[in-house]
């Protein structure tokens, strides 16, 4: 089977799944679609045949009625009066097509309502069979036309001991009540069908809305991992490279470096065990340790100064705690990435990160280096991280906007809401 009739099947509730003899072949059908040969019709259901006899046994008591009454017409022949009874067997008979060619039935009983008093059961349920399965249209034309011959039988054969009026009202009384009732058995099938399709369509919205969370989360944790990672990471390159190039360094700058490189390792340890126990978890970005702040930006710039850049840092904002806590942290990303892409893209310049702001008048941001000193490498996969921090400040409320300077080097200016 496809995977649409199983989202199919999995909209049936329970309950009904394990009494389908209770619905309709056609609902079965599509309730609880099966694989079939092509042109084949669906199997009938044990409440189909108990259906299909009731119908069957009223058509053929009402004509059994109309036989008895037969004898009570002063210009009826005998020869008429079996033509009469043979042609509402036959239409009896008829009954048990009313599923696989309901139009046509209903047709076809048109002019046999006219020749036919026996064949009065039949009709109606070729009529109700008609308003069952068919839209309002085949109703109004068929039973429409069937109604509007009814006066020309009663002409024809007037009933005994009725006036024409009365029989004529009686006839039209019942066939409207049985295309009224047919109407509203189809009205409560497209009830329940338009039912089924509202709640398939908000599983695939539940569905589509789960996979957006998902990949909302997984960028989420992808820029979290960039922004912590690229720092720590970069780090460990700079003084490995150190080591690498000044194996004759002095005995304590080698310590100094291998102490770096095993703090930063230790930290990108601990930044990734705790993205993972997120991931795990199924928690919000502020599970697991602290994240870091807008106070924390000193020890951001302590930590780069110990990697051997020359960060200057202007924070001009009274009390950093005071800072919401999602305003710095987007903030404190914001100024890693910039120093990392410094360290990486104009190593050994000057770089100084200033803070500025106030409630109500917004967080300011910025982060600048000087022109790098002769010709440097290109990294490859640069640009990636400016986009997520440009993104990161949206998200915020804020706004990120990055270039060249005009002596040469390069800036990140951020606005983020305060208060």
């Amino acid at each position: 089977m496809s995977t649409v009739n199983s989202d199919k099947q999995a909209t049936v509730p329970p309950a009904f799944a394990k009494r389908r003899w209770v619905l309709p072949a056609a609902l079965v059908e599509d309730l609880y679609p099966e694989p079939r040969r092509p042109g084949g019709r669906p199997r009938r259901t044990a409440r189909d045949w108990v259906v299909d006899f009731a119908c069957f046994l009223l058509a053929v008591a009402i004509g059994l009625l109309a036989a008895d009454a037969l004898d009570q017409e002063p210009d009826l022949s005998p020869a008429m009066a079996v033509a009469d009874q043979l042609i509402g067997a036959l239409a009896c008979a008829a009954v048990w097509l009313r599923r696989r060619w309901p139009v046509g039935l209903a047709v076809a009983m048109v002019p046999v309502s006219l020749v036919s008093a026996t064949a009065g059961g039949a009709v109606l349920a070729a009529l109700f069979t008609l308003a069952v399965h068919r839209p309002f249209r085949y109703v109004a034309w068929i039973g429409g036309t069937s109604l509007a011959v009814t006066p020309l039988y009663y002409w024809m054969r007037p009933e005994p001991g009725l006036p024409f009026l009365a029989s004529l009202a009686i006839a039209f009384l019942l066939a409207v009540t049985v295309l009224g009732w047919g109407m509203l058995v189809r009205s409560k099938r497209q009830l329940l069908l338009s039912l089924r399709d509202r709640a398939r369509h908000a599983e695939a919205e539940a569905r589509l809305r789960a996979e957006q969370a998902q990949r909302l989360a997984r960028e989420a944790i992808a820029r979290e991992m960039h922004d912590v990672l690229a720092h720590r990471l970069t780090l460990l390159s700079v003084h490995a490279g150190a080591l690498e190039f000044r194996p004759d360094a002095p005995r304590e700058e080698v310590a100094r470096a291998a102490g770096v490189i095993r703090e930063s390792a230790h930290e990108a340890l601990q930044d990734l065990r705790q993205i993972i126990g997120v991931l795990r978890a199924a928690d919000s970005d502020d599970a697991g340790r602290p994240q870091p702040t807008l106070a924390a930006l000193d020890a951001l710039v302590a930590e780069s100064r110990a990697a051997g850049m020359r960060v200057t840092l202007a924070d001009r904002v009274p009390d950093p705690g005071a800072v919401p806590a999602a305003v710095g942290r987007t903030a404190y990303r914001i100024a890693q990435e910039a120093l990392t892409n410094a360290r990486k893209h104009a190593p050994g310049t000057e770089v100084t990160v200033s803070v500025t702001g106030a409630p109500g008048a917004g967080l300011a941001l910025s982060v600048r280096n000087a022109p790098p000193r002769g010709e440097v490498p290109h990294v490859p996969g640069s640009g990636q991280g400016l986009i997520g921090l440009t993104e990161r400040a949206t998200l915020a409320g804020g706004t990120l906007e990055h270039g060249p300077t005009p002596g040469g080097g390069f800036e990140v200016r951020a606005r983020l809401p305060w208060g």
